[in-house]
C-alpha cells in the first residue's frame, strides 16, 4: 500500500492511496465545514438532495441504471461530526478496469466523472433545487432527528456530548434540529449550497490498483474545472487542557427498561504525543474485554449489561458507557469510580499493558483490510495535520510504558455523569 496526497487546488486535495489488496475502486469526496448552529441542519439535508438527482441523471431510477451499466458499483452519502467540523461524506465503489471483461470503458474516469457530477451538478429546476426532492428529504430528515431516541444508547452518549459542549459547536446533534427545518426551502438552501461549495475544505480520496495518473484526470474533468481555489472555512482540532473542578450531573427520565449511565472525563494536556499513552489509558480502563470496567463492574459485581469507554482524541475526552439497572446507579457509579482512582494508582499490570498494546496493534495492522478504513484513517490525519504511517503508529504504541498510563491517569477528571431513566 502506498498513499500520497498533492494539493491540486487552494483548498482541494487529492489522495492516493495504491493498494493491490481488492478488486474495485474506491473513491471518496469529502467536504469539511465547520459546525455551527445556523446551518448544521442544512449541511444535513444537502447530501439527501444531491443523491436524488444531476443534471445528466435526474432521477433514483436514471441514477440505478447507470450504476447497473457499470457492473452494478454503488454510490451514496453520509454524514460525521468530527472535532468541530462537519464532514459531508459521498462515495462510489467500482469494478477495478483490470478486472472487466472488456476494455471498452474506463471505469475509474467513468466513477470520477459520476460523483463529481452529484456533487456538483445537482439537478436544477426553474433555477433552484428541485422544490419536490427539498420538501421530501426534509420530512425524511425529520424522521431521523425525531427518531434519535430510538437507540437510548446513542441517545444518551448525544446528551451527555450536549451537557458537555453546552453553547459550544461540538455539542450540535449532526443531523441538526427540527424546528430549523420550517425555514428551509429550496431557494434558501440552494444559495447555501453554493457557498459551501465555495468554502468547503474538499478532500479526494482515490483507493486501488490505480494504473494511470489521477491528478492529469481530475485536471481534465468538466467538472472538477468549475470549482474556484478557496481559504477553507473549517476548524482545524486543537487539543486543550481540560480539568473539571465539579461534576456536572444530569438526569433524564424516559419509558426505558434499562439504564444508560454515560460519564464524560475531562484530559488535563495539551501534547499530541500523549495521545498515545491514552489509548492505552482508555483500553485498560474500559476499551476491551479485559478492561477494569468490563471486569468490575459486569463480571464481579454485576451491575451493567454492558460497561465500556472510548477515546475522543480530537476532543480530548474519555465517555464510559454503561448500561444497568436503574436501581443500581448509585452503586455502579461509585465502583467505576475506584476503578478510575485505581487507574491513578497504578493497580495495573505490565500483563495488562502488553495486552492493551496487542489489541491495539492488531487493529493498527488491520487498517489496509477495508478500503473505507484506509480512508478514513488517512482522512483523520488530513483533519489534524498529523502525519504518521503504520508502522510509525505501531511503533509509538508499543513505546508506551506503566509510567506513562499512570501519569494520564492522574490528568483524567470527571466532567459530567449523564443518567437516562424512566
Amino acid at each position: 500500500m502506498e498513499y500520497n496526497q498533492i494539493e491540486i487546488k487552494k483548498g482541494i486535495k487529492l489522495h492516493t492511496i495504491q493498494t493491490n489488496k481488492f478488486k474495485t475502486n474506491l473513491i471518496a469526496v469529502m467536504l469539511t465545514t465547520e459546525l455551527s448552529k445556523e446551518n448544521v441542519t442544512k449541511n444535513a439535508l444537502i447530501p439527501m438532495i444531491l443523491r436524488r438527482g444531476t443534471q445528466k441523471l435526474k432521477t433514483q431510477e436514471e441514477i440505478n441504471k447507470k450504476l447497473e451499466e457499470m457492473y452494478g458499483a454503488s454510490i451514496g452519502c453520509g454524514l460525521e461530526k468530527t472535532g468541530d467540523n462537519q464532514v459531508l461524506k459521498f462515495y462510489i465503489e467500482s469494478v477495478n478496469d483490470s478486472f472487466l471483461p472488456q476494455k471498452s470503458e474506463n471505469m475509474l474516469k467513468t466513477s470520477m466523472q459520476m460523483l463529481l457530477e452529484m456533487i456538483f451538478e445537482p439537478y436544477i429546476e426553474n433555477d433552484t433545487l428541485k422544490k419536490q426532492y427539498v420538501i421530501q428529504e426534509k420530512e425524511n430528515l425529520k424522521q431521523i432527528i425525531q427518531g434519535k431516541i430510538d437507540n437510548k444508547s446513542r441517545y444518551a452518549l448525544d446528551r451527555c456530548i450536549e451537557e458537555m459542549y453546552k453553547n459550544e459547536p461540538y455539542g450540535l446533534y449532526k443531523y441538526g434540529y427540527v424546528e430549523d427545518l420550517e425555514d428551509i426551502n429550496e431557494k434558501n438552501l440552494y444559495e447555501y449550497y453554493k457557498y459551501l461549495m465555495d468554502n468547503c475544505k474538499i478532500d479526494i480520496f482515490v483507493s486501488g490498483i490505480l494504473n494511470e495518473d489521477i491528478k492529469t484526470m481530475i485536471e481534465k474533468n468538466d467538472t472538477f474545472n468549475k470549482l474556484n481555489d478557496r481559504t477553507p472555512q473549517y476548524i482545524m482540532p486543537e487539543i486543550k487542557e481540560k480539568k473539571s473542578e465539579k461534576e456536572n450531573t444530569i438526569q433524564d427520565s424516559m419509558d426505558v427498561n434499562q439504564g444508560k449511565l454515560i460519564i464524560g472525563l475531562d484530559l488535563d494536556f495539551n501534547q499530541e504525543d500523549l495521545r498515545y499513552d491514552t489509548m492505552i489509558y482508555n483500553s485498560l480502563l474500559g476499551g476491551s474485554a479485559n478492561s477494569k470496567l468490563f471486569q468490575n463492574v459486569r463480571e464481579k459485581a454485576s451491575l451493567a449489561y454492558t460497561a465500556s469507554s472510548s477515546y475522543l482524541r480530537l476532543k480530548n475526552n474519555i465517555l464510559i458507557n454503561c448500561g444497568i439497572e436503574i436501581e443500581n446507579f448509585e452503586k455502579a457509579l461509585n465502583i467505576i469510580k475506584e476503578q478510575i482512582e485505581d487507574m491513578k494508582k497504578g493497580d495495573f499490570s505490565e500483563v495488562d499493558i502488553e495486552n492493551a498494546k496487542k489489541g491495539i496493534i492488531d487493529a493498527i495492522k488491520s487498517i489496509d483490510d477495508e478500503q473505507d478504513t484506509e480512508i478514513t484513517y488517512f482522512f483523520g490525519q488530513e483533519l489534524s495535520n498529523i502525519k504518521i504511517d503504520i508502522k510509525g503508529y505501531e511503533e509509538r504504541v508499543s513505546k508506551v510504558n506503566k509510567k506513562n498510563v499512570i501519569d494520564i491517569a492522574n490528568k483524567v477528571s470527571i466532567n459530567t455523569i449523564y443518567f437516562l431513566r424512566n
